[in-house]
Formats: structure tokens, C-alpha cells, sequence
């Protein structure tokens, strides 16, 4: 194909992003979130989006032969915009639009949805959000929940290592309630986690329909505000749902 032909193709694909008429995600039933590939070749980041319910389907069951866990939702028209922008905050950078069909093509996000780095917002704007940790607790628990039994695979070890590495160079969205005590998710086996998000998007999925005060934590100083029980904190609890055992800062001895 010519470069100009492609141009055309990149031009028209744009366009029909923008007005699709109907749009179809591969959506991870691990992590409530569209599933996110990376390119072999480029190293992409990228969604799974298809113009036909029948290639949608078709793609998640090879994802489900392969053991992920997939399914298939249309992104309404009028939710467009915000599905396309919440991509930045999961760290995705480029759109497969029907993936395995002959009529494959790659679209850079950027170029359908321009918008200002959270970086370059004035002081007191600024938008919490973390991208990389998103993204790599998005891999992880992809990969995690392939296995029915999981082990720490070399992939998984290094994923949880780049995870943790991120995680510890974050800055969170933690909830307060109306009784300005913080919330506590319990497990079956009694263990306590507190919820921590990395996006306001993850925060208003936690709270909806509850009156809720936020507050704004280096991931350092997490532990200080950990309740005695809490065994770490759980991440996008509604989302990635990722359980980090952090322990709680100990008071300082009196001297």
C-alpha cells in the first residue's frame, strides 16, 4: 500500500472514530477494563476496538482459547469521548481498530484525542494519575488470572517488581467518609486492605452514590494513615484490584 493510500485509510479511520455509528471494545473481565495488548513489533500499548459485533466475538474467544478472560461491549456515542480519554489514565497509546480483520489498522490516541499532559496543568489543576502502574497492574492481572493455580512466572515476578517500583513513586486518591474514617475492604480470610486509586475515574467508580471527601498521598506517606490491622492497601478496588502488602509505619520510640 502506498503511503499516500495509507494516509487516506489513517484520515478516513479518524473520521470514523469519531462518529462510528456503532463501536465494539474486547473488554478484560479480570480487571473491568477494555483489554490492553502490547505490539509485538512496536510496543505499542493498545485497546482492541472493532466496527462489527461478529469481530469482536470472534476476537475474545481466541483471548478466551488462550485463557483470557474477555468480553464484548458497544461504547454508547455518547460516551465516546470519555472512553477515548480515559484511555490516558490506564496508560494505553494506541487504538488496534479490527484487529485480525483485512481491514487492520493502528491509530495513535494521541492523534484522535489531544490533550494536555497532567505535567503541564497549572499547580492547584493538576490531575492525579498514574499511567505506568495502571498499565502494568493492568498486564499483571491479565496474565495473573490466565493460570487457575497462579505461580510467580518469570513474566509475573518482573511485572510485580516494575509494579512495585511504580507504585512507590506515585502520588494517590485516597477516601474519606462522612465520619472522616477511612474505608477498609475485608477479605474472606479477615485480612484488611485500604483502597487507594490512582485516577479520579477509579475513585468515582468506588464512591458512587456515597458522600465521600478526598485526599491527595504520596505513596511514602501511605503508611502513616494505614489502620493497625490493615495488612496494605488494594488499588483501584473496583478495577485492577491489586493488594499491595505495605505494613504501617510505626510510631517513632520516645526518647
Amino acid at each position: 500500500m502506498s503511503d499516500n493510500n495509507t494516509k487516506v485509510t489513517r484520515q478516513e479511520t479518524l473520521a470514523a472514530l469519531k462518529n462510528p455509528g456503532e463501536i465494539y471494545v474486547v473488554m478484560s473481565a479480570v480487571t473491568r477494563l477494555p483489554f490492553v495488548v502490547c505490539d509485538e513489533e512496536t510496543y505499542d500499548d493498545e485497546v482492541l476496538l472493532y466496527y462489527r459485533l461478529e469481530d469482536a466475538q470472534e476476537k475474545a474467544k481466541k483471548l478466551i482459547e488462550e485463557k483470557y478472560q474477555t468480553a464484548v461491549i458497544k461504547v454508547e456515542e455518547k460516551m465516546l469521548l470519555a472512553f477515548y480519554t480515559s484511555l490516558y489514565t490506564m496508560g494505553v497509546n494506541c487504538l488496534s481498530v479490527n484487529n485480525g480483520t483485512d481491514t487492520e489498522i493502528s491509530i495513535q490516541l494521541s492523534d484522535l484525542v489531544i490533550r494536555k499532559s497532567p505535567d503541564q496543568l497549572p499547580e492547584g489543576k493538576r490531575l492525579i494519575e498514574n499511567p505506568s502502574l495502571h498499565l502494568t497492574a493492568i498486564y499483571f492481572m491479565q496474565e495473573l488470572r490466565r493460570q487457575q493455580k497462579p505461580e510467580p512466572t518469570e513474566e509475573l515476578k518482573e511485572l510485580q517488581e516494575e509494579m512495585l517500583a511504580d507504585y512507590m513513586k506515585g502520588t494517590f486518591i485516597i477516601a474519606i467518609q462522612e465520619d472522616g474514617k477511612l474505608p477498609i475492604l475485608q477479605q474472606k480470610n479477615g485480612n484488611i486492605f485500604q483502597p487507594v486509586f490512582t485516577d479520579i475515574l477509579e475513585l468515582q467508580k468506588f464512591s458512587r452514590g456515597k458522600k465521600m471527601k478526598t485526599a491527595v498521598i504520596p505513596a511514602q506517606k501511605i503508611q502513616d494513615v494505614l489502620i493497625p490491622d490493615a495488612k496494605g492497601v488494594v488499588i483501584n478496588p473496583l478495577g485492577v484490584n491489586v493488594q499491595l502488602q505495605i505494613a504501617r509505619k510505626k510510631p517513632a520510640a520516645d526518647s
